[in-house]
């Protein structure tokens, strides 16, 4: 089973979104991203829209653009979650 969010990052998501997420509906985000995700373009472009819809932003095809580009430059683990929503936030 994966671990808890922690408050620390809930709370960042939400401040940052300005929405109400829990942190169940976070899992179940996390619970589809395994390493093949951070490869793919297709299923990182699929992650960034069911973060977008789930916080109810708009995400202009830039960001998105941009956001891919960041990922896969990174190699992030897909298995840190946490890791990649802070490095998110920073945007």
């Amino acid at each position: 089973m994966a671990s808890p969010i922690s408050k620390d990052v809930l709370n960042a998501v939400n401040k940052k979104t300005g929405k109400r997420i829990s942190a169940k509906d976070i899992q179940k985000v996390a619970s589809g991203i395994g390493p093949s995700t951070v490869r793919s373009e297709q299923q990182l472009r699929a992650l960034i829209r069911q973060v977008a819809q789930l916080a109810g932003v708009p995400v202009a095809e830039s960001t998105v653009r941009d956001l891919v580009a960041a990922i896969k430059k990174s190699g992030m683990n897909p298995a840190s979650l946490e890791s990649m929503i802070r490095s998110m936030l920073k945007k």
